[in-house]
C-alpha cells in the first residue's frame, strides 16, 4: 500500500487553514532529497510555515510538497519529500499530527521491520478496537 503521510499532510493543512490556524511542517533535513535554505534548520530540522500568506504555488502530491517561500527576505524554492515530513501542526494550538519513521523507506536485511526493543511485539490474530468513554 501507498504511504498514508502525504494524504494526511493534505488533509490536516486544510484542517488547520480552515479553522483559521497557520499550519507548520516539521521537517528531517537529512532526508535524501530535501531542499530548504541553508542556515536555518536545527538539529537536523527544519520549522516551516506554509500557511497560504507565507508561501507561494504551494504544491502537495503523493510524492512530495513543493513551494516558495522567503528567509530573511529572500526568495527560495523548497522541496520535501513526503517521508521527510516529521509533524504538520496549528502554530496556535499545536493541534496536528507527529508521524512515525516510514517504515517503507526503512532497510532491512529481509524486507520485514522488526519492532523496536523497548516495544513488545503486537498479539497475532484479528485486530479489534476498544471504545474508551
Amino acid at each position: 500500500m501507498n504511504s498514508s503521510r502525504p494524504y494526511l499532510v493534505r488533509a490536516l493543512y486544510e484542517w488547520i487553514v480552515d479553522n483559521d490556524c497557520t499550519p507548520h511542517l516539521l521537517v528531517d533535513v537529512n532526508f535524501e532529497g530535501v531542499r530548504v535554505p541553508a542556515g536555518f534548520a536545527k538539529d537536523g530540522q527544519i520549522v516551516l510555515n506554509i500557511s497560504p500568506n507565507a508561501v507561494r504555488h504551494l504544491h502537495m502530491d503523493n510524492q512530495a510538497i513543493s513551494f516558495e517561500g522567503r528567509f530573511s527576505g529572500v526568495p527560495q524554492s523548497l522541496y520535501i519529500p513526503a517521508a521527510a515530513v516529521m509533524a504538520v501542526y496549528a502554530r496556535e494550538n499545536g493541534q496536528g499530527m507527529v508521524f512515525d519513521a516510514d517504515p517503507s523507506i526503512l532497510d532491512s536485511e529481509e524486507g520485514d521491520i522488526d519492532p523496536p526493543d523497548n516495544e513488545p511485539p503486537r498479539p497475532a490474530g484479528r485486530p479489534s478496537l476498544k471504545v474508551v468513554k
